[in-house]
């Protein structure tokens, strides 16, 4: 965002060269609170100068402090996770791959949320619940 306000490349950490920000990623966040094109500008100077003027403070900007972004990202989150889910839960008698793609989702969420193997699958069928009603 800060590359993008001030017209600049960023360094990809993987292969060291300079690319442009990611304007599709920005946006796929941005259209979720209804940031229309000609107003993503504004909407990227107003984040931009809050984490400038905290960062003065001594002070770290946290997504969540900010009530549109929070839900904005939370709203992309969401849209992410139904569609992994959608693929993952979409039969009771899963196939190879099915069954490949929901274990995967299980081992994230043991890996890097600290659920238990149970809890992640219970997990996994809850949320097919909610989102095929």
């Amino acid at each position: 965002m800060e590359a993008f306000c001030n017209k600049e490349k960023i360094r990809d950490p993987i292969t060291e060269e300079e690319i442009d920000p990611d304007e599709k990623l920005m946006r796929s966040i941005e259209e979720q609170i209804g940031v229309a094109e000609n107003a993503k500008k504004g909407f990227r100077e107003e984040l931009l100068i809050r984490m400038s003027s905290l960062a003065r403070r001594g002070q770290k900007f946290e997504y969540t402090t900010h009530e549109r972004l929070n839900e904005a990202i939370e709203k992309k989150l969401f849209a992410n996770l139904k569609n992994v889910v959608k693929i993952t839960t979409s039969t009771k008698t899963p196939d190879a791959e099915q069954l490949k793609r929901m274990n995967e989702v299980v081992d994230r969420l043991v890996a890097e949320h600290g659920y238990c193997t149970v809890c992640a699958n219970e997990l996994l069928k809850y949320v097919g619940t909610l989102l095929s009603r």
